[in-house]
């Protein structure tokens, strides 16, 4: 088994249903894995992107880290049996050389391959990936066909901002979400809690209602939204200031009593322990939203999750960011608290596999070999179209 060929191409991601609307630019990174291995006919391809939020990383990939793959021994990257590459000894070629620290946007480079190879070693082993990836940890027989999810979106509208968000939300309620997540942060706190208002009744009350704050609020801010929003028992309360301003962090966790969510802008175990040693969570009551394309791809999330556990963090604690197919299976293989959906945003990610429904906040894992971009109308265009 040989891989032959790695393709990436950059493309536009919008946070809106309507892409023609301002959505800063945003990008991200398509990658095809091309094998030798043939199955009707045609080579068993891996894919996998860039999740969402970071922009592509086409530099990185062709010019680093591809290339320490394509250029390795077939035996530095095949597992023991020489029929199926191995994921992790892929991952540890990607890093060769790599210093600790500086992680930059590295890790979403090294993430996006990693993906793409979890999907291949999935599909050589004809397994769906949460399947693949539970044998491979040595995880439980039984493994979950759904996983809990809420609906990722309500960012700033540049018109009609209250309507369209009721629109939105009451679009995700009739697809089956219970729980969802709207951005704050960006406007007046009295603007944002008519936003927080209007969303909670489209939905069973503020306690299904996430609020995310995209590291907004300086440290005088973040206590002032803390003291609003502290009484309106809200699901939880995101990325509230800097990711790394932990003294920030741990002084609004000292006060708000809601659930606290961060993690999403963090990128490495290192970085993890000190967001438990130092940002002031609560492990019975707060969630860690690290994204594990960001993260180095599911080494440097695995890594993560075995960290906080040692240091008396559930599991249950964790959900991770990025809103697509890949979550659904590591919720499932990991036994992870839930995962984001996003129903309208980031064409051609948002939402689940085509056909698939959402019941009561549930939603069924791809049990296809691989990730299951296959049974993704748009994401599996756009990945024909990359080859």
């Amino acid at each position: 088994m040989r891989i032959l060929d790695i393709v990436e191409r950059a493309i536009p991601v919008s946070r809106y249903v309507d892409p023609a609307l301002p959505s800063g630019g945003l990008t991200t990174s398509l990658l095809a894995v091309v094998t030798d291995v043939m199955r009707a006919g045609k080579p068993v391809v891996g894919y996998g992107f860039a999740s969402i939020g970071r922009f592509a990383q086409s530099g990185l990939i062709r010019e680093r880290f591809a290339p320490r793959v394509l250029n390795a021994a077939p035996t530095a990257l095949l597992d023991d049996s020489e029929t199926n590459i191995d994921p992790f000894r892929a991952w540890r070629v990607m890093m060769t050389g790599e210093k600790p620290g500086g992680h930059g946007e590295r890790c979403v480079a090294v993430g996006t391959l990693d993906m793409a190879i979890w999907d291949l070693a999935a599909k050589i082993a004809m397994q769906p990936l949460h399947r693949f990836l539970a044998d491979r940890l040595g995880h439980q027989p039984a493994l979950p066909s759904r996983v809990r999810a809420y609906a990722g979106g309500g960012y700033y509208f540049p018109r009609n901002d209250i309507a369209l968000l009721s629109d939105e939300i009451k679009a995700f309620a009739d697809r089956g979400f219970i729980d969802v997540k709207i951005k704050i942060g960006g406007t007046t706190l009295d603007q944002d809690r008519r936003r927080i208002d209007a969303a909670a009744t489209c939905i069973a009350g503020p306690a299904h209602l996430a609020v995310d704050a995209m590291n907004s609020y300086d440290h005088d801010g973040a206590r002032e939204a803390a003291r609003a929003l502290a009484p309106l028992g809200l699901w939880w309360f995101e990325d509230i200031c800097d990711p790394l301003d932990f003294e920030t962090q741990a002084s609004v966790a000292e006060t708000y009593p809601g659930s606290i969510a961060a993690g999403e802008a963090l990128f490495s175990s290192a970085e993890a322990k000190l967001l438990d040693l130092y940002g002031g969570l609560r492990r019975a009551q707060d969630i860690l939203l690290f994204d594990p394309v960001h993260c180095y791809g599911l080494s440097g999330y695995l890594r993560i999750i075995n960290d906080l556990t040692s240091r008396g963090w559930p599991r249950r604690a964790f959900w991770p960011h990025g809103g697509h197919l890949f979550s659904l299976h590591l919720v499932a293989a990991l036994g992870l608290g839930g995962a984001e959906i996003n129903p309208h945003a980031f064409h051609p990610f948002r939402g689940t596999a085509s056909g698939v429904k959402v019941c009561d906040g549930w939603v069924a894992v791809p049990d296809v070999p691989g990730i299951g971009f296959e049974l993704h109308d748009e994401a599996s265009q756009a990945f024909q179209a990359l080859l």
